[in-house]
């Protein structure tokens, strides 16, 4: 049973782009689906589906990457929850903080659904930080 499946998540899509793999398989939530909706939507996937496997939803995520001097390194350096079932963080509108400085994205459940902060900033909108992508 996973108990925080949101860090689950993102676990596992740091581990998969570490070891460079191409695609990656999550257990489906909406959240979930949304979440990947806004990396897709920011660059940092390439695509990602929704499929039944027997009697599960799986949420499958194909990784993007890019070539450096012939090497491949991963377009996501770096994933990092914020709130966890024990501690959840809620900010206003004007104490969202940025990650590396606008570099990445941090990612906001609030009241119109989950959002990054850059457009829940335009909406004038606070909410539950979920985490960070750089």
């Amino acid at each position: 049973m996973i108990v925080d499946p949101i860090s689950d998540m993102f676990t596992r899509i740091r581990n998969a782009s570490l070891k460079l793999h191409e695609k990656v398989n999550i257990p489906c939530s909406r959240m979930k689906v949304e979440i990947a909706k806004i990396l897709k939507s920011e660059g940092y996937i390439v695509n990602y589906e929704c499929i039944f496997i027997k009697y599960n939803k799986i949420l499958k995520i194909c990784l993007k990457y890019t070539t450096y001097n012939g090497n491949k390194k991963p377009v996501i350096t770096g994933l990092k929850i914020a709130s966890k079932p024990s501690l959840r963080i809620y900010k206003k509108t004007k104490d969202i903080p940025k990650t590396f400085g606008g570099l990445g994205i941090t990612i906001i459940s609030t009241s119109e659904g989950i959002l990054t902060d850059s457009k829940a900033k335009n909406k004038k909108l606070g909410g539950e930080i979920i985490g960070y992508i750089w």
